[in-house]
């Protein structure tokens, strides 16, 4: 597979760009799911960022598992997980999901997402930076400096301390 054992940039968006990604406890599902996805050596991560209404990751497919079908159980895993929460606890919020679909009743993520395989160091360093930067942009503003916005990677690689427990630095 084109890509398959390389670090890989992949970005995830919530339906019609919907702020669903705002609340923590949203965001807390998505780095548990990471979280697992590490622990049961599916993935290495290298880097992320969760933005109101998407995600960015840097990560390499770990063998034997294929990128497909990582990238598919992860999204199908995490928009039940949203699915859930938004059942139990904001039930109107999920019907501002719900799609005319023949294979669903809801949809959380938008189809397609977007994977980039990274084949040198450098492509690599600008994914990271891109990701990093993303909450200090100005139409985001949800922080000063790139390391004071804490659903981020960019605290690890200024002061090398994994405050997720499933980091590796990309050099590694």
């Amino acid at each position: 597979m084109d890509g398959q054992r390389h670090i890989s940039f992949f970005t995830a968006t919530i339906l019609e760009w919907k702020h669903l990604l705002k609340p923590d406890k949203h965001k807390l599902l998505i780095l548990e799911s990471l979280r697992f996805l590490v622990k049961d050596k599916r993935v290495k991560i290298y880097g992320f960022v969760l933005m109101p209404n998407h995600f960015h990751v840097l990560w390499k497919i770990e063998e034997p598992h294929l990128r497909p079908n990582v990238q598919r159980d992860f999204l199908k895993f995490t928009s039940q997980q949203l699915k859930l929460e938004l059942t139990q606890h904001h039930p109107a919020v999920l019907e501002k999901f719900r799609v005319d679909a023949k294979d669903r009743q809801y949809q959380i993520w938008e189809r397609n997402p977007l994977s980039v395989p990274c084949y040198t160091v450098a492509v690599t360093e600008q994914k990271l930076q891109y990701i990093h930067l993303n909450p200090v942009q100005e139409k985001w503003k949800l922080a000063k400096q790139p390391e004071n916005y804490y659903y981020s990677s960019a605290k690890f690689y200024l002061e090398n301390k994994d405050d997720f427990g499933f980091l590796t630095h990309y050099l590694d």
